[in-house]
């Protein structure tokens, strides 16, 4: 503990962390690598690009799985444990998808309007998860059930896109097309997000936390 009136050392913050804060630390940085890679791959429009960017979302969901285990092994539940993980889970499982998403071709008007959608509902299911996760919990050491979908199950919408690029169907070839509305265009395969984002805010979807 630091005495009164003495300044802070470097990296006192850092030095406050619980093992499991640095796995979710690692979530957080795959999710940036996963965002990084997706515009690597508009350059370059190498597939090991898109893969790998792909990839970093079950990367992500390793150490998101791993850092809450590591917090009840060890007792370390924290607010800025819970906070950190909101956080890094809104990259990986937010930002990130989306990135990948636009990569791969959903890049019209209305395809940027689902995305951004889908990243406010993942915001907006974590910020209820961390305001209502006392109550939810009933006295127990953890939640019950969330309400809503949890934002890592975004990791199929990685996998389906992963798989349209293994089938060469992602660019021009996208799934289903392309349709023009308005002013703008749409590729139909962005409501995948816009179903998975309506299914996280739910009220009434009540899933069992194993």
């Amino acid at each position: 503990m630091r005495t009164p009136g003495t300044p802070p050392k470097h990296f006192s913050m850092l030095r406050g962390f619980h093992l499991a804060d640095f796995f979710t630390l690692g979530n957080a940085a795959c999710g940036v690598a996963a965002v990084l890679l997706s515009m690597l791959y508009m350059g370059s429009q190498s597939l090991d690009h898109f893969y790998a960017a792909a990839a970093m979302a079950p990367a992500a969901l390793i150490f998101d799985v791993l850092d809450g285990r590591i917090a009840r092994w060890r007792r370390q539940h924290s607010p800025l444990g819970r906070e950190l993980d909101s956080l890094a889970d809104v990259i990986s499982f937010g930002v990130a998808p989306a990135a990948l998403a636009f990569a791969a071709g959903m890049r019209g008007g209305w395809d940027a309007a689902a995305l951004a959608y889908f990243v406010c509902c993942g915001v907006s299911r974590l910020a209820r998860y961390n305001v209502t996760a006392e109550s939810l919990a009933e006295g127990a050491d953890k939640v019950a059930y969330f309400e809503g979908t949890p934002i890592p199950t975004s990791v199929l919408l990685s996998a389906v896109l992963a798989f349209a690029a293994w089938q060469g169907r992602i660019g021009d070839a996208l799934y289903w097309g392309e349709m023009a509305i308005g002013p703008w265009h749409f590729h139909p395969l962005a409501l995948l997000f816009v179903l998975s984002g309506t299914l996280m805010i739910s009220k009434t979807l009540r899933i069992p936390k194993l």
